[in-house]
């Protein structure tokens, strides 16, 4: 749906006004531009980081998949639930101006078994579970960064466009439009004016005439 034109009036006031917006929006514009470049680098080195902990994710998968058929026999272990992450800690930071979490660390509860009584492999799978589970902690926190990052890049992007194609452009059309308007009336009282002159001359000339007669 088109955007109905904003009606103006069509004075030196307003010109006045218009012009001043425009530089406003012209000077603003930029600042949207360099936040847009920041957000879209930012964007770009979290994705790297999420592509580093993804590819860490699945040579640690790969590890365990190569233990897989032993994997069963866990020896009266619960290895799985020694491995979920006990407390997840996460700070806050800012990045290209949005505030979004950052991982720190997780913690898992004690490996409690006996070491001598358990075959020696389920130390090692715990190992590589829990640094599974590391990982995938560290992935999501990297996830909900992108999301933060890309929903504000969004909305940058939807102000650059609307300064960019609609509100500067649309500015710049009321400033020609209103010395358009004046330029027509200044040009239509000159006309007036000379035409009132004419009209005072010619009756001054008959008036002079007329007294010369008599």
């Amino acid at each position: 749906m088109p955007r109905a034109r904003k009606k103006i009036k069509l004075t030196w006031a307003e010109l006045k006004n218009q012009r001043n917006a425009l530089e406003r929006f012209q000077l603003y514009l930029p600042t949207l531009q360099l936040k847009q470049q920041q957000l879209q680098m930012t964007i770009g080195q979290v994705w790297k980081e999420s592509e580093k902990t993804l590819a860490g994710l699945r040579s640690v998968e790969a590890r365990i998949a190569a233990y897989e058929p032993v994997f069963q026999d866990r020896a009266g272990v619960n290895m799985m639930e020694m491995s979920e992450p006990e407390k997840l800690r996460t700070s806050v930071k800012n990045m290209a101006g949005v505030r979004v979490p950052s991982f720190e660390s997780v913690s898992f509860p004690s490996a409690d078994y006996s070491l001598f009584g358990t075959p020696p492999w389920v130390d090692r799978a715990l190992v590589d579970l829990r640094e599974k589970s590391g990982l995938e902690s560290r992935l999501a926190v990297l996830r909900e960064q992108m999301a933060l990052l890309q929903a504000e890049l969004k909305k940058v992007l939807q102000r650059v466009n609307l300064f960019e194609k609609i509100i500067i452009p649309e500015t710049s059309e009321n400033i020609r439009r209103i010395r358009i308007a004046l330029g027509d009336a200044m040009t239509a009282a000159v006309a007036r004016a000379k035409i009132a002159k004419a009209k005072l001359e010619e009756r001054d000339q008959r008036g002079r005439q007329e007294d010369g007669i008599s």
